[in-house]
């Protein structure tokens, strides 16, 4: 065993980069990144946001999620707007095709789990564990 294996840091960076593998296999058909597929799950759910929503509820900063926002616009699976109120602010919303993506990667999340080997009541024990040690790390700066 390295040294580095003692590391739970370390141990959350092999975790993180094996799961985003994993993500990169099974969203390939859609030709989507991981991030631009966690944007989508966001909308599926919220129905649409505001850029700077997005960048907070998915921690990117408006140098990645820019970039982006443009690409899966080009790809007619969202669209931004400006505010008429306030030019500044961003609106993204789902296309049509970014709609019906939900149904048609419905699988995704099923497959990652069973990637994993975990129970979904041991997937969400930890998720949770996650967000405590997330919590208490943004609160340790």
């Amino acid at each position: 065993m390295a040294a580095v294996d003692q590391l739970v840091c370390f141990s959350l960076y092999q975790a993180s980069r094996a799961t985003t593998q994993v993500y990169r296999r099974l969203l390939a058909p859609w030709n989507l990144t991981y991030p631009q597929y966690l944007v989508l799950v966001q909308l599926w759910i919220d129905g649409l946001a505001t850029v700077s929503q997005l960048g907070d509820d998915l921690d990117l900063d408006s140098g990645t999620l820019s970039p982006l926002l443009r690409r899966m616009e080009r790809a007619d699976l969202l669209v931004r707007e400006r505010g008429e109120g306030d030019a500044r602010i961003v609106t993204v919303r789902l296309t049509e095709r970014g709609r019906a993506l939900q149904s048609e990667m419905a699988e995704v999340s099923e497959e990652l789990l069973r990637c994993t080997g975990f129970t979904l009541d041991s997937a969400v024990a930890l998720r949770e564990s996650l967000h405590r040690l997330t919590d208490s790390l943004h609160t340790a700066r």
